[in-house]
């Protein structure tokens, strides 16, 4: 039972360090989206 919850963490683990690479590139596209929409949105006021 306990060998079984084992596996499954493992196998989560494996798939997060493959995953990783791909929502830092998401995120850091998402904050520089963000900053140029601020910069618009204080240079409009």
């Amino acid at each position: 039972m306990g060998g079984s919850v084992f596996s499954v963490r493992g196998s989560k683990v494996r798939s997060w360090g493959r995953w990783s690479k791909h929502i830092r590139q998401q995120r850091t596209r998402l904050y520089i989206i963000w900053r140029c929409t601020v910069l618009l949105l204080c240079w409009h006021d």
